[in-house]
């Protein structure tokens, strides 16, 4: 099926805010994610709760889509995650059609091809920007709950397959390195 992303999910911008050094909520900015789109482990509560900032509370299953810069990405945010509130650089997508998976959208916002056609309409020459009109107005393909659960599934093993191979590589490149070290110390 296809369909617009505006058609199947609500889009809103992040949040402007100003933080504390020290609060109760994650103010979730584009240096919280690693170089592949991760959300990196030690996130600090930075900015205090207030009325207004908690009705922009992030809900288990949104999608932030970093929008500003030249990473463009989209991760899933889940419940196990400190409260957090996307900063400007974000938009956040909740998705309001019970026919596509969070997951399955991540995955195709971040597909090369997604990606490609989401960059050739960016503006801007020293920071480019996807607009919101921009994002909204991207066609959406997905399958069945069944097929998108398949590709999500074998998305994740892919990735996991990725990292061990580094890890495998950096394994091998130090005992390279020590049996060097040990052959000109004999």
């Amino acid at each position: 099926m296809k369909t617009l992303l505006k058609d199947i999910s609500s889009i809103q911008t992040g949040l402007f805010a100003k933080t504390a050094g020290v609060g109760d909520i994650v103010y979730l900015q584009a240096k919280h994610f690693d170089e592949n789109g991760h959300l990196k482990n030690s996130l600090h509560p930075d900015i205090k709760a207030t009325p207004t900032n908690e009705k922009h509370l992030l809900q288990s299953g949104d999608i932030v889509f970093a929008a500003k810069g030249n990473k463009n990405f989209a991760a899933l945010y889940e419940i196990q995650n400190q409260p957090c509130i996307a900063s400007t650089s974000f938009f956040v997508i909740r998705i309001t059609d019970n026919a596509i998976l969070s997951e399955y959208l991540v995955w195709f916002l971040n597909h090369p091809e997604s990606q490609k056609i989401l960059k050739a309409q960016a503006i801007g020459t020293s920071m480019a920007s996807i607009s919101k009109t921009v994002l909204e107005s991207l066609e959406i393909t997905f399958p069945e709950l069944k097929i998108q659960q398949s590709i999500v599934a074998i998305s994740k093993l892919r990735k996991r397959e990725k990292e061990l191979k580094q890890r495998i590589e950096k394994c091998h490149e130090q005992l390279i390195q020590q049996q060097l070290i040990k052959a000109i110390n004999k």
